[in-house]
């Protein structure tokens, strides 16, 4: 009778974390940054189709890094959940604190009792009447969960993104500068150095939470998907 090898639930837990930590730092890096005209989405992402970025409900956005099969049944999940409270309840009972706490308890119940952890991190940004109610909520692997302030970086070089975010970053940023800021952090933290110092609206993804939608556009849902010309319109402009 073979007998099995005893691994302890420490070591168990740390190889599981390791393994979800390096695939998502194969992946390629995405910034979350909340400024005065509500919250930018910018992702390093070529693919016109396999998207990053979605919309869960009227306010309310959510971004990853890692497998894109994983993720994107957590968005879909996500997207349930929103509608079926919305319809239960009331469209003001749809936050991202909720829907991250959805979230936070799915991938810690994945990691602690599947074989394999998720290998992804997520974030879900709720944009709000003025810069200091937006909501910009991390999510990893194992369920943790944090609450940040005016900008998230995850995947890739995240660190390396997260320094330069950082002595940019002001919470009277426009969308252009927000997006100017996003595009040139990802250039630095990728893997080609002969980028020019931001990367080609080709190369990203990008979406917006628009403080104003009720206001200028008459719609209560505040996502916006742009194009490479909305892009390049906006990687133009002056502060």
């Amino acid at each position: 009778m073979t007998q099995q090898f005893y691994v302890s639930p420490e070591q168990l837990m740390k190889d599981r974390a390791d393994f979800a930590r390096k695939g998502i730092a194969r992946g390629r890096s995405v910034v979350v940054i909340s400024c005065q005209d509500g919250i930018a989405l910018v992702a390093e992402n070529p693919s016109p189709s396999l998207h990053k970025i979605g919309e869960i409900y009227d306010k309310i956005a959510f971004a990853a890094v890692g497998k894109y099969n994983e993720f994107e049944s957590l968005r879909q999940a996500g997207v349930r959940y929103a509608d079926v409270r919305g319809y239960s309840y009331d469209r003001e009972d749809v936050t991202a604190r909720g829907l991250a706490s959805v979230y936070a308890q799915s991938l810690g119940a994945v990691f602690t009792a599947e074989q394999k952890p998720f290998e992804v991190e997520l974030a879900v940004a709720e944009v709000g009447p003025t810069p200091e109610l937006d909501h910009l909520y991390r999510l990893t692997f194992d369920g943790s969960i944090a609450d940040e302030h005016g900008f998230i970086v995850m995947g890739g070089q995240a660190e390396r993104v997260s320094a330069v975010i950082a002595g940019g970053w002001r919470q009277s940023l426009r969308f252009g500068g927000a997006v100017r800021l996003a595009t040139g952090s990802l250039a630095s933290g990728a893997e080609q150095a002969e980028t020019g110092g931001t990367l080609p609206a080709k190369a990203v993804e990008v979406a917006v939470l628009d403080r104003q939608s009720e206001t200028s556009r008459g719609f209560r849902r505040a996502f916006r998907r742009l194009n490479d010309v909305d892009i390049t319109a906006l990687l133009a402009e002056e502060d």
